[in-house]
């Protein structure tokens, strides 16, 4: 098959073995790092990945998109909720009720975040019947005083289904005998993992005519509904603009972005300041094949002459090295995309197998939002970081290049 004379020499060149050994290694060195850096930035682009997923669709199925609430109890939810429904942005509509306490057992307390829901209703904005691992949502039903706890709340205060627990209202009752704190007891119906610490550890749900009772409201009055939207990202103007349009009533909007918007923007952020900053040690790699080449070069001055003095033209001789650093680049590239792939698909199992074996957990649930590490391989990812690093590898081709093109025949072998 017929090749430039440029791309056979430049790619005898590469695999060829140097009289320096030295000049070798240093070849096989940028070429290793340029893999480790290319490998380095798959995973780690894959990483937040997986973590801007997990918050869009565990963490945001769970918390409400926006809600609609008043300053007093809302009596007719349904009339509500055919109002809001009329904006094409919404999806579904659920009533809900909160409120905040404490959950006792046997001496074990835990902060708790109230949730009163309308099992048929929520399913509609929630994906909470993913995560429910003990019981159903059916089991909240009214007058059961039942509540279904995250895992790590169930394994702080040490119950499981079946068990009594006390809710510990932040209200009091005045009796005869003084001040006392409201409290309730609730039987557990059920236990679920969503895997996002804040959730699973303070978050409970129970039927919202029992929390109605509970804030001595009547049993169809709810404190507002929420709404689930097909773009989340709309949720904070269309809630806005449908509680300006409901009329003189005392309506107000919140949504995610109030709650969880910090967190999901500081993802965003830090997955393009964590790929700028893996991007320079792929520079740095890509850079390391100039001092490969520039050796290679003096290594190769009496061969240049000889070129030179056969015909070849400063052109020729120039593309002959960028052949020769473009080949480690390429080589160096796809090696790393490969490895990077394969890791970005295994490194959730691994970190897994990893906290067994050891018998210690990375992402502690209290101090972090998502308690395991989870990854997702994107093609234009990839797609990038292998594009940046044969650009780099190209750019740092052209001085050595260059440099060779410019060697003079006479001088190069005076000393031969």
């Amino acid at each position: 098959m017929f090749r430039p004379l440029f791309v056979f020499i430049g790619a005898r060149y590469t695999r060829a073995k140097r009289r320096n050994h030295f000049v070798s290694f240093i070849s096989l060195t940028s070429m290793i790092g340029l893999a480790l850096g290319v490998i380095v930035m798959i995973v780690v682009l894959s990483v937040m990945n997986g973590f801007d997923h997990e918050m869009r669709t565990r963490v945001l199925g769970m918390v409400p998109h926006a809600t609609i609430e008043s300053s007093k109890p809302i009596n007719d939810w349904q009339a509500l909720a055919a109002k809001v429904k009329q904006n094409p942005a919404v999806l579904e509509v659920a009533p809900y009720t909160q409120m905040q306490g404490l959950v006792t057992n046997n001496g074990k307390v835990q902060k708790m975040l109230l949730n009163g829901v309308d099992p048929a209703e929520e399913r509609k904005v929630t994906i909470i019947d993913r995560f429910i691992k003990q019981g159903s949502l059916d089991d909240l039903t009214p007058g059961s005083f039942g509540i279904m706890l995250g895992d790590n709340a169930a394994n702080k205060l040490g119950v499981k289904v079946g068990d009594k627990v006390t809710f510990v209202t932040p209200e009091v009752s005045v009796t005869p005998a003084g001040m006392f704190p409201r409290m309730k007891r609730f039987t557990v119906t059920g236990i679920f993992h969503v895997g996002a610490g804040e959730i699973d550890g303070y978050l409970g749900l129970t039927n919202i005519d029992d929390l109605a009772r509970l804030h001595r409201w009547q049993p169809d009055q709810v404190q507002g509904v929420r709404l689930k939207f097909a773009d989340l990202f709309e949720a904070p103007r269309v809630a806005w603009e449908i509680s300006q349009n409901l009329g003189d009533q005392d309506y107000y909007a919140r949504d995610w972005t109030r709650t969880h918007g910090n967190l999901y923007q500081a993802i965003g952020m830090e997955k393009s300041m964590i790929g700028l900053l893996l991007l320079l040690i792929v520079a740095v790699a890509a850079f390391n094949i100039i001092s490969t080449l520039v050796m290679v070069v003096n290594d190769k001055r009496g061969d240049i002459a000889i070129l030179r003095t056969l015909g070849s033209t400063p052109g020729q001789i120039m593309r002959i090295f960028m052949v020769q650093g473009t080949v480690i680049g390429v080589i160096g590239t796809l090696v790393g995309a490969i490895l990077g792939m394969l890791a970005a698909l295994n490194v959730s199992a691994a970190i897994a197998l990893l906290e067994k074996i050891i018998g210690h957990k990375f992402l502690n649930p209290d101090v972090y939002f998502i308690d395991y590490l989870p990854s997702q391989l994107m093609a234009n990812d990839v797609f990038m970081v292998c594009g940046a690093a044969l650009v780099l590898s190209f750019l740092a081709t052209l001085y050595p290049a260059w440099r060779a093109a410019r060697t003079q025949p006479a001088e190069a072998l005076r000393y031969e």
